[in-house]
């Protein structure tokens, strides 16, 4: 029951709906605009500019959709990771951080709308996401969230022990955090369909094509060279995340690679699925060794945790992590757990978890570190990408243009070291409250 390609042994593979036709690059071409890298951001920002008039070619390595686009877990939750609000204006300064703050907690606006528009076929359900309050500690912070996102126009509220177990169909949580507006969708399926809205729109995408280099061109603008094939374009965009290779000098140093790993369990029985997720919500046990999960559309929780120790390199022992976690929160669970399908995608992280935006020469931006918020941040990045591109002044745009920047260092290994951080962390607080611990915890 696993799907070979490019892309491992993938859900999403296996049950999205098929890719647009596109080709290799052959010969010369002319564009306003070459965007490198057929992810959401990129092919957001493809949307935008085609939609405006203007001359858009994409240019992928691989197939629309074939890094951490088509790799995620599917959720579609418009929030900051690691950052509260408070701290990103703290960080970022005015008027940026309120800028970016409206753009990501907006973002799933911006979903619905092109999945609505362009008829994207991508399992996409709007039925909210649940952090639960694993012990006594977590229940401020979870308000201290109520209060600072709904104070900029998202709709969310604190639920009480007995309705996240009405949402959730867990006893496990004391409490929780509902966002009435997130969703989750199938990744790949959604990024297909974006690739098909883009050529809707006029612009070209040439797949299997990779940027070998990005040069002046002698009659002005830029020369994007493939293997067969160039463009000529006035303004080039780098938009490949985490899947970075070549292009520009460089700017894969600008992140630091965190894997993460997705699971999809068998067909759950119908009596299972009106318990357990019955509102077919996504959720977040919330705790900082995160495991998140949600359905498909035929009915298989897909879940995913970061490596740690064994865990992620000891397929055996991974699996009986995850199934034991999942039947932990879910005791009405008494049958065995199969986890069909099992893969790894790659994050480019950030030590500030937000994206950078990076002036690389005059007409040259590029964008890396989404750091984990693909679905919705990728999908918000289209507009601030295509406003640079349209000559929107650099104060006005909703990300500051930096010169390139090496990620730190300690980037190598700092988040796996947070990640032990909040395990012990939560395994404190979880021991001092008298709340039940989780098996492998």
């Amino acid at each position: 029951m696993t799907a070979f390609s490019p892309f491992g042994t993938t859900l999403w593979y296996a049950t999205a709906a098929p890719a647009p036709h596109t080709d290799v690059l052959m010969g010369s071409v002319k564009a306003d605009v070459c965007i490198v890298g057929a992810g959401y951001a990129g092919l957001t920002t493809a949307l935008e500019l085609a939609r405006a008039g203007v001359n858009v070619v994409v240019l992928e390595r691989e197939e629309a959709g074939f890094g951490g686009s088509g790799r995620n877990a599917g959720h579609c939750t418009p929030t900051f990771t690691h950052y509260s609000l408070p701290e990103l204006r703290r960080m970022l300064g005015e008027p940026w951080a309120e800028r970016l703050i409206e753009r990501q907690t907006r973002a799933n606006d911006r979903v619905s709308a092109m999945i609505r528009d362009y008829q994207i076929d991508c399992e996409w359900v709007q039925n909210g996401y649940v952090m639960g309050a694993p012990h006594k500690g977590a229940i401020d912070a979870i308000r201290h969230k109520v209060e600072t996102y709904n104070a900029v126009g998202a709709n969310t509220r604190f639920v009480n022990r007995d309705e996240v177990a009405e949402i959730t169909g867990s006893p496990r949580f004391l409490g929780g955090w509902l966002h009435e507006e997130a969703g989750h969708l199938n990744p790949l399926g959604y990024a297909r369909g974006l690739a098909r809205a883009v050529l809707q729109e006029g612009a070209k995408i040439f797949t299997g094509s990779a940027a070998i280099s990005c040069d002046r061109n002698a009659g002005g603008g830029w020369r994007v060279a493939t293997e067969k094939g160039h463009v000529i374009a006035d303004k080039v965009i780098f938009t490949t995340g985490a899947y970075t290779v070549g292009g520009w000098p460089k700017l894969d140093r600008t992140f630091k690679i965190q894997r993460v790993f997705v699971a999809a369990t068998q067909i759950l029985p119908e009596e299972i699925r009106r318990s357990v997720l019955p509102r077919n919500t996504t959720i977040h046990d919330g705790r900082g060794d995160i495991y998140v999960y949600k359905y498909n559309a035929e009915g298989r929780i897909v879940a995913s945790m970061f490596p740690m120790g064994r865990r992620g390199r000891d397929m055996a022992y991974t699996r009986q992590v995850m199934s034991e976690r999942l039947k932990w929160l879910h005791p009405q669970i008494r049958e065995d757990i199969r986890w069909d399908y099992f893969w790894f995608g790659e994050l480019d992280m950030q030590y500030r978890t937000v994206p950078r935006l990076y002036d690389l020469a005059p007409g040259v931006a590029a964008l890396t570190g989404l750091s984990g918020r693909g679905v919705p941040t990728g999908s918000m990045l289209g507009s601030i990408l295509s406003e640079w591109a349209l000559g929107i002044p650099q104060n006005e745009l909703a990300l500051k243009l930096e010169p390139l920047t090496s990620a730190p260092f300690y980037m190598a290994f700092a988040p796996a070291l947070t990640l032990r951080y909040y395990r012990l962390r939560d395994n404190i607080k979880t021991r001092l409250s008298g709340a039940p611990m989780p098996p492998h915890a």
